[in-house]
């Protein structure tokens, strides 16, 4: 038996939605590059709250006022979930097109091994930075 025999290469097929899917693992990569579209998607899709934030954080002080009034209001929990939500899509944005920019520059970083790696830091950061920073959002010190 020769050795391209004893060696064969696994047989990829389409996936199917409901039977595969469930069992299928994505690399961590890929996690990150699905996160990094559904993080732009985000920050687009809440463009005109983040307008709305600044001029009403900037206009005057009555509306200033108006602003921080709807994040100690009744339903203040959920402005700062979404303020959450947009820092979590900022930062995740952020570091995976820092990640890209590198594996642009630096060609001997694209493989497996340093694609994991880098993928695992780029989650690890951006939820710790995000955990930081919502922490201080929701006022904890």
């Amino acid at each position: 038996m020769t050795e391209q025999q004893a060696k064969q290469r696994p047989e990829f097929r389409n996936i199917h939605l409901f039977k595969d899917l469930t069992t299928y693992r994505l690399p961590p990569a890929g996690i990150v590059s699905i996160l990094h579209r559904v993080s732009g998607l985000l920050m687009f899709l809440l463009l005109p709250f983040i307008i709305w934030m600044f001029d009403r954080s900037v206009s005057s002080e009555i509306s200033y006022d108006g602003f921080t009034a709807v994040f100690g209001g009744s339903f203040g929990w959920f402005a700062k979930l979404v303020c959450l939500a947009l820092i979590w899509a900022y930062l995740h944005h952020f570091c995976a097109g820092i990640r890209h920019l590198v594996m642009d520059v630096n060609h001997h970083a694209v493989n497996k091994q340093t694609g994991k790696s880098t993928a695992l830091t780029v989650l690890a950061i951006s939820l710790v930075l995000t955990v930081v920073l919502g922490a201080k959002l929701f006022g904890l010190y």
